[in-house]
C-alpha cells in the first residue's frame, strides 16, 4: 500500500470508523437508549399536530369524570354495564371490548349478562395472567378460543400458570382476551403482547381478539409466524401485523386522550336509552353503529392509568386503541435497518473530514451542527409522516465525535504551527512579542504606544580587552554562554528582550506584556545575573587554562529606570523592530554607563527604587549615591545601587551602607574632613574591593572620598545642592 492510500486510511477512514463504531456500541447501553426513547417520545408528542385523526372505525368509551358525576363513584354496581350494553345493542356495534375486569361475582351479573347477551356474542372480556391460583369455576372453551396455527419458539411468547378471566356468566355470552400491557425498562408501554400462552394453550390480547371480532375471523383464520407477523386471512379483514420473537408489537402511538375518537360512558348510555328505549330523539348521540367500541377508564382519579409516551398518566385503554388504530389502518411503526444508517452515517463522516478538515473552525461548526441537526429533522419527517423510526442519537453522537475529533486535530496542527512560528522567530524576538503576534492574526504594523515600564540595561565591563584576548569562535563561544544565562534569567522573571548589541543587553519590563510589579522583577532580574556571572566565573576558573584571567574577572554593569515610554514596531516599511524609546530610556542606558564612574554593578534611578519598593518592601537592598546630572540633561536626578537580595546582604555590608549614607549627609553639609573620615571607615567594610574581587577597580566609598578631597580643595559654588554633574555618558 502506498503512502498516499495509507495516509487517506488515517487521516479519514480510521477516525471516521472508530467515531461512528464507539457511537453505535454506546447505542446499546440502557441509558443511552433510554435517551433515544424519550427523543422519539417528543418527535411522537410533536407530531400529533400534524397527522391526520384516528380511524373512526374505532370509539373509546371512557369512564370519564362526567361518568362518575353522573352514576357515582367507581366501581359502579354491575347493572350500569348492563344498562350501557343493552343501549348500544341497538346501533350493532362491530364489537365492544371491555379494558375492565370482571373477576367477581356481584349480585347484579345477571343484569350484566343480559346486556351482553345483547350483543349477541360481540363483546370481548378483558382478562389477566396471573401465576397465582385465582380459584375460578372451569374456563368456557367457546369464550376462551386458543390459536392453533403458530409457528416458531412458543416458548418464547410470554407465559403465566393461570389467568384471571371474567365470571363464568360472562364466558358464556362474549370473548375473553388479555388486556395485559406490561411496562418496558423504563416504565413506558412501547411493546404490547398480541399473545399470551397459558399452559398448552396460546391466547389472543384483547385488541386482537377484538379485530379478529371485528372482522368475523375464527382462530384458524390466524396464522402466527414468530419474528415477522400475525396474519388475518379473513374474507373481509386481511391484515400483516408484525410482531417479534416474543408476539409483542411495536406500538405506533398516534393519539392520547386529547386526540382520540372518545365519548364518555354515561353520555353514550344515557343518549342511546333515551333515544332507542324511551323514544327521545337526542340530537348529540353518537355514531357508533358498526364502530368497535373500547370501554376503559378514562378519569385521573382511578387506577387504570400508566405511562407512555403521552404522559405519566395516560389512561391504559388507549394502548389497545392505538394498536387497533394501527393495524387497521396499516399505520406500522418500523425500525429502519441498521445497515444502511450505518452507512450513510460513514460516508457522511468521510466526506465531511475530506471537505472540512481544512477549513476554518466556524465552517467546521458549522458543519458540525448542521448534519446532525438535519439529520434529526430528517428521522423526525420519516417518523411524523411514515413511521419509520431512525436511530436518533448514535449517529448524532457518532458524528458529533467526529466532529470533535476533526476540531481538536485541527487545533493541534494549528498549536503546531504556532509552536513552529515561536520556534523560528522566538530566536530573533522575545517569546511574549511572538505569542502577541500569534495571537492578534495581524501583521505587525509600524506605530507605538505610551507604557510605563522599567528599562534594563547591561554591559560587560572592558569588553575591548576580551575580542584581543580571545578567538572569533571562542569570544562566540563565551558570549553565548553568557547571554543565555542573563536571558534565561530575564524572561524567567516577566522581562522582554529587546536585543542585543554585542555583549551589551536591552530588555524591558512591561512591554508588550503588561508586568504590574515591573521595577521589583527588574532589580530581581539584575541581582540574579549578578549570583549567575560569580557563578560562571567560578566555572570558567575551574576549567584551567581554557580561559585566560580576563575571563575569571569578567563583571557586567546593570543599569535601571521606570517611566513612560514609547513602545511599538519602530523601524521602516519593510524591517522594524519592538522596541523602546524616549528620556527614560535614555536615562537607564546612563545609569548602566554611570554606574562604572561609582564603583558599582547594579544601579537605578530613585523612581525604580520607589516602585519596587512599592511592591515588594525591603525584598531588595538598595544603598543612595546621590544626585547626579547625567549627561544630556540638566536636572539632577536621585541615583541608587542596588546591593543585593535581602536573604544574601551580610552585617558587614549594611554597617557599610550605615557608615556611607553618614558619610553622604556629611558631604551634602559640606563637612568634608567628616565625610572623608567615614568614607575611609566604609571603604574598609565595602564589599568591592580592588584587588581583592575580581574585576573590581573602584567602590562608591573610594569614589566619593575622591570628590570629597577636590571639594576641600575647591568647593562647589553656594548654591551647590549635592549634585555631581556628569561628564560623559
Amino acid at each position: 500500500m502506498n503512502k498516499r492510500a495509507t495516509n487517506l486510511i488515517c487521516e479519514y477512514f480510521l477516525p471516521t470508523i472508530v467515531c461512528i463504531g464507539l457511537a453505535l456500541a454506546l447505542g446499546a447501553t440502557p441509558w443511552l437508549q433510554r435517551l433515544e426513547n424519550i427523543t422519539l417520545d417528543n418527535i411522537t408528542q410533536f407530531r400529533v399536530h400534524y397527522q391526520t385523526p384516528p380511524d373512526p372505525r374505532v370509539v373509546v368509551v371512557g369512564v370519564d369524570d362526567a361518568s362518575i358525576d353522573a352514576f357515582g363513584l367507581w366501581p359502579w354496581k354491575r347493572v350500569v354495564h348492563g344498562e350501557f350494553m343493552y343501549a348500544v345493542s341497538h346501533v350493532n356495534p362491530s364489537a365492544v371490548a371491555w379494558d375492565i375486569l370482571f373477576l367477581e361475582p356481584s349480585d347484579f351479573d345477571g343484569e350484566l349478562t343480559k346486556g351482553a347477551a345483547m350483543l349477541n356474542g360481540r363483546v370481548v372480556f378483558g382478562a389477566y395472567a396471573s401465576d397465582d391460583d385465582p380459584g375460578q369455576p372451569p374456563l368456557v372453551p367457546a369464550s376462551n378460543r386458543s390459536l392453533l396455527r403458530v409457528d416458531g419458539d412458543v416458548k418464547k411468547i410470554p407465559s403465566s400458570q393461570f389467568a384471571l378471566r371474567p365470571v363464568h356468566a360472562l364466558q358464556q355470552v362474549g370473548l375473553t382476551a388479555f388486556c395485559d400491557t406490561p411496562a418496558g425498562p423504563d416504565g413506558v408501554r412501547r411493546h404490547v403482547p398480541m399473545l399470551q400462552r397459558i399452559g398448552s394453550g396460546i391466547y389472543p390480547s384483547l385488541s386482537l381478539q377484538t379485530l379478529m371480532l371485528h372482522g368475523n375471523l375464527s382462530p384458524q383464520q390466524v396464522r402466527v409466524v414468530l419474528g415477522e407477523a400475525i396474519y388475518l386471512e379473513g374474507e373481509t379483514l386481511q391484515r400483516r401485523i408484525p410482531i417479534d420473537e416474543q408476539g409483542r408489537y411495536l406500538i405506533n402511538y398516534r393519539f392520547g386522550q386529547k386526540e382520540s375518537n372518545n365519548v364518555g360512558f354515561a353520555a353514550v348510555t344515557i343518549s342511546h336509552m333515551e333515544h332507542y328505549v324511551f323514544n327521545k330523539p337526542h340530537p348529540e348521540k353518537p355514531d357508533l353503529k358498526g364502530k368497535i367500541l373500547l370501554v376503559g377508564q378514562f378519569s385521573t382519579g382511578l387506577s387504570d392509568n400508566g405511562l407512555t409516551p403521552f404522559g405519566a398518566e395516560t389512561p391504559l385503554v388507549l394502548v389497545h386503541a392505538n394498536v387497533l388504530d394501527n393495524i387497521l389502518r396499516e399505520d406500522y411503526a418500523r425500525r429502519a435497518p441498521l445497515w444502511p444508517v450505518l452507512t450513510g452515517a460513514l460516508l457522511i463522516g468521510v466526506i465531511g473530514l475530506l471537505l472540512y478538515s481544512t477549513r476554518t473552525l466556524a465552517q467546521q461548526a458549522l458543519f458540525g451542527l448542521g448534519v446532525p441537526a438535519a439529520y434529526l429533522a430528517f428521522a423526525a419527517a420519516f417518523w411524523t409522516n411514515w413511521s419509520l423510526w431512525l436511530p436518533l442519537l448514535w449517529p448524532v453522537l457518532g458524528f458529533g465525535g467526529l466532529q470533535v475529533f476533526m476540531i481538536v486535530r485541527q487545533l493541534v496542527r494549528e498549536q503546531r504551527a504556532k509552536m513552529q512560528i515561536k520556534g523560528m522567530f522566538g530566536t530573533y524576538l522575545s517569546p511574549e512579542l511572538v505569542n502577541r503576534m500569534i495571537e492578534s492574526g495581524e501583521s505587525p504594523q509600524l506605530g507605538g504606544h505610551e507604557e510605563t515600564i522599567t528599562a534594563y540595561f547591561s554591559d560587560i565591563q572592558s569588553f575591548s580587552t576580551f575580542s584581543e584576548k580571545l578567538p572569533p569562535d571562542r569570544l562566540v563561544e563565551l558570549m553565548n554562554e553568557y547571554l543565555t544565562a542573563c536571558t534565561d534569567i530575564v524572561l524567567e522573571e516577566g522581562g522582554s528582550l529587546d536585543k542585543y548589541i554585542g555583549d551589551a543587553v536591552v530588555m524591558m519590563f512591561g512591554a508588550p506584556m503588561p508586568l504590574p510589579n515591573h521595577a521589583l522583577r527588574a532589580c530581581i532580574a539584575s541581582q540574579r545575573v549578578q549570583l549567575k556571572l560569580a557563578e560562571l566565573r567560578e566555572k570558567w576558573k575551574s576549567e584551567g587554562d581554557r580561559w585566560p584571567s580576563i575571563v575569571h574577572e569578567m563583571q557586567s554593569r546593570i543599569g535601571l529606570n521606570s517611566g513612560p515610554v514609547i513602545v511599538g514596531n519602530m523601524g521602516s516599511r519593510t524591517r522594524f523592530n519592538y522596541t523602546m524609546m524616549g528620556d527614560n530610556v535614555n536615562l537607564a542606558a546612563r545609569m548602566e554607563s554611570g554606574a562604572k564612574n561609582w564603583g558599582v554593578y547594579s544601579m537605578c534611578t530613585e523612581a525604580t527604587r520607589e516602585a519596587c519598593v512599592r511592591d515588594g518592601g525591603d525584598r531588595v537592598v538598595f544603598r543612595p549615591l546621590g544626585r547626579i546630572v547625567v549627561k544630556g540633561r540638566s536636572s539632577a536626578v536621585p541615583i541608587f545601587e542596588i546591593i543585593g537580595l535581602k536573604e544574601n546582604v551580610t552585617e558587614k555590608t549594611r554597617e557599610c551602607m550605615r557608615l556611607f549614607e553618614q558619610g553622604l549627609e556629611s558631604y551634602y553639609a559640606r563637612d568634608w574632613d567628616g565625610a572623608l573620615a567615614l568614607f575611609a571607615q566604609s571603604g574598609e567594610l565595602e564589599p568591592n574591593q580592588p584587588g581583592a574581587t575580581p574585576g573590581v577597580r573602584t567602590n562608591p566609598s573610594r569614589v566619593y572620598s575622591e570628590i570629597a578631597s577636590l571639594y576641600k580643595v575647591a568647593p562647589p559654588p553656594e548654591n551647590w545642592e549635592g549634585e555631581y554633574v556628569m561628564t560623559v555618558k
